[in-house]
């Protein structure tokens, strides 16, 4: 696992980047719609610092700065870039494959960057070596292919009522149906196997000692769907230990910020 791979070797990471860790784990996530993929590029990358740490030396001083290096030493494994096209958490109906198109590279990156790891175009042009214009542009056309995106049917498993109806409203302002809101994981299963929702976005902790992911697991025992998580703690469940997640949101979240999610995770199957 990457997390005992990294724990071992830790004398030789700088503090921050043992701090940026998780959101780089979430980001190459993301950016290849694989939980293994992701952490392969990631694992890399990190071998590549523990050999020549002189590359830390000046670099390595902001988040900013530390995306930028990751972006950099990336490249000789671009091929890990969404290779696969599948992710472990399973794949929605065929029919999204038609349906759905795929965002470009740069335009995906920022977007991913701006929405998902709240860095400014300015940052995030800084990261992948562009110009801001060249930014801005991506980002404004990632944006409208999001709203191209067919609609889907969502189930929302959210305990709180405010946070769910805030989350419903997101999901159908982005031209998606939700077919129910679960607050345990009876209802949860029992609406997945109501509805066989395309995708599922699930709290983690939900009231009493119901759990988010538990009733993940018995969901993707009769259906084949993507699946985003919501936290207020993703540090805390990009660990590296056990199983994790693919796509992963922090509380509170933006409106544009789910879109995203939404539109990566349905995006794994389009290739």
């Amino acid at each position: 696992m990457l997390g005992d791979q990294v724990s071992n070797t830790t004398n030789g990471l700088s503090e921050q980047l043992l701090a940026t860790l998780p959101f780089l784990r979430r980001y190459a996530r993301a950016l290849t719609g694989s939980q293994n993929q992701g952490d392969q590029w990631v694992r890399l990358c990190v071998e590549v610092l523990l050999q020549q740490p002189e590359l830390m030396q000046d670099s390595a001083s902001s988040k900013v700065d530390i995306f930028a290096l990751f972006h950099r030493l990336q490249r000789p494994f671009g091929a890990l870039d969404r290779a696969g096209g599948v992710d472990d958490t399973g794949t929605a109906p065929e029919r999204l494959k038609a349906q759905i198109g795929e965002i470009p590279d740069r335009q995906r990156k920022v977007l991913l960057l701006t929405v998902l790891e709240g860095f400014t175009v300015e940052d995030s042009a800084h990261i992948l070596g562009i110009t801001d214009d060249e930014a801005e542009q991506a980002l404004r056309a990632a944006r409208d292919e999001l709203r191209r995106v067919a609609s889907v049917r969502v189930l929302v498993i959210e305990d709180e009522a405010v946070i769910a109806l805030d989350v419903a409203k997101i999901v159908r302002d982005a031209g998606h149906q939700v077919v129910g809101i679960a607050a345990t994981e009876n209802a949860a299963v029992e609406l997945a196997q109501k509805h066989t929702p395309d995708l599922v976005i699930a709290d983690i902790q939900l009231k009493g000692h119901d759990n988010g992911m538990a009733a993940v697991r018995q969901i993707l025992k009769s259906l084949s769907v993507p699946i985003i998580f919501v936290t207020g703690f993703p540090e805390r469940l990009l660990t590296g230990e056990g199983i994790e997640p693919a796509f992963v949101i922090t509380k509170p979240f933006d409106p544009d910020l789910l879109k995203t999610a939404m539109a990566q995770a349905l995006n794994i199957v389009a290739i």
